[in-house]
C-alpha cells in the first residue's frame, strides 16, 4: 500500500465496464470510445437481457504494457444485477485484486456481503474509516426521518479474514496504477452534499459532510487525469480539483460516474457546476447513476462532443 500519490504511474490503456446503473439501453450504438453489448449471438437475440436498479458498480481495468490490474468499484445495490449482468457478459468478477468502495451507501455497497460470498476467495477491501459510521438517515422538511440501511459492518467483513484498507489519506493500488482519493478536500463555495443528511458519532448526531467520499484516479499516457466518481457527495467539481491537487497533473482528459445532481436540491447550483467543468475541459465527460435525467440533458448541451449516454454493459475504452 503506498501513500505517495505523486508515484501514481502513468497507464497506456484505461477500461471501464458499467455493470450496475440506473438505466439500460439495448439500442445504443457503438463508437470509438464506447462498446455497447451484442444485441445478438449467432444471429439470435436473446430471452435474457441486462438489469439495471437505481445503484452503481463498475468494473475498471488498466494495462502498462504487458502488465494488466483489475478493481471492482462499488458493487450496487442488491447483487442481483450484479452477478446477472456480469455472466450475461462473460465478465470473471473472481478476477478482481481488490474491491473499492465509494461511501457507505446502500445503492454502492448493498451486495459488498453477496459480493464476497460468492466470488470464493479473500479479496483487500479498500475505504474510508467513516464509512463504518451508522446510523444515517436523511430529516425531511415534515421532520420524518429515514434511515439508511447497514450495509457496511466491521465484524462481518473481518470474520471473512479479508484485508481492510481504510485510509482517509490517498491510497494507490494496483501496482500503483489506480489512486484511491481518500478524503476529497472542498473548495468550491457551491457544492455543499446533502443538507438533509445526518449521521451518528460517538452518540451525537451531526450533520453528515460524507467524509467517506472517495473517488478512482488514473493517469492515462499522454491524455491526462481519469477521474471515477461513486456519487460525488463532496461534489464533482471538488472531486476533480482534489485529483489534481493530490498528483500534480493538471490536464484531465475524463470525467465519469456519479455526480448527484438529481432534483431541486441541485438545480441552484447545476450553472456553477457546469461552468466550473467548463474550466477544467475534460474530453470525455459520462455522468451515471445519481447524475440525473434534467441534469445529463444539460451536461450533453453544455458538452455536445464530449458528453456519452451510458447504459449497463457499455465498456468505455480510454487509450494513449
Amino acid at each position: 500500500m503506498n501513500r505517495d500519490s505523486k508515484a501514481l504511474r502513468m497507464v497506456d490503456r484505461i477500461e471501464v465496464t458499467s455493470l450496475v446503473d440506473n438505466y439500460v439501453d439495448v439500442l445504443l450504438e457503438s463508437t470509438e470510445v464506447v462498446t455497447r453489448p451484442p444485441r445478438a449471438k449467432d444471429g439470435e437475440i436473446p430471452l435474457n437481457t441486462l438489469l439495471a436498479e437505481h445503484g452503481l458498480s463498475l468494473l475498471v481495468k488498466v494495462y502498462q504494457g504487458e502488465e494488466r490490474h483489475t478493481v471492482l468499484f462499488d458493487t450496487g445495490y442488491t447483487g442481483i444485477a450484479l452477478f446477472h449482468n456480469a455472466e450475461l457478459l462473460g465478465i470473471d468478477l473472481t478476477e478482481i485484486e481488490a474491491l473499492v468502495l465509494s461511501h457507505a451507501h446502500m445503492d454502492h455497497t448493498g451486495a459488498v456481503n453477496v459480493f464476497l460470498d460468492r466470488i470464493g476467495r479473500s479479496v483487500p477491501v479498500v475505504l474510508h474509516p467513516e464509512a463504518f459510521h451508522y446510523p444515517r438517515f436523511l430529516v425531511l422538511k415534515s421532520g420524518e426521518r429515514q434511515r439508511f440501511p447497514r450495509t457496511l459492518v466491521r465484524a462481518e467483513l473481518e470474520r471473512r479474514n479479508l484485508e481492510i484498507l481504510e485510509s482517509q489519506a490517498p491510497m494507490l493500488i494496483a501496482g500503483d496504477a489506480i489512486l484511491v482519493s481518500g478524503e476529497v478536500e472542498r473548495t468550491t463555495d457551491f457544492e455543499k452534499g446533502i443538507p438533509y443528511a445526518y449521521v451518528e458519532k460517538n452518540g451525537e448526531v451531526v450533520k453528515d459532510a460524507f467524509l467517506d467520499d472517495q473517488a478512482l484516479i488514473l493517469n492515462l499516457k499522454g491524455k491526462g487525469l481519469v477521474v471515477i466518481s461513486g456519487c460525488s457527495h463532496s461534489g464533482i467539481v471538488n472531486t476533480v480539483f482534489h485529483a489534481r491537487k493530490t498528483t500534480g497533473v493538471e490536464r484531465v482528459y475524463a470525467i465519469l460516474g456519479g455526480f448527484h445532481l438529481s432534483g431541486p436540491t441541485y438545480e441552484p447550483i447545476l450553472e456553477d457546476t457546469i461552468q466550473a467543468l467548463k474550466q477544467i475541459d475534460p474530453k470525455i465527460l459520462i455522468p451515471m447513476h445519481c447524475t440525473g435525467w434534467n441534469t445529463i440533458h444539460l451536461l450533453a448541451e453544455a458538452f455536445p462532443s464530449s458528453t456519452i449516454l451510458n447504459s449497463v454493459g457499455s465498456k468505455f475504452t480510454l487509450s494513449s
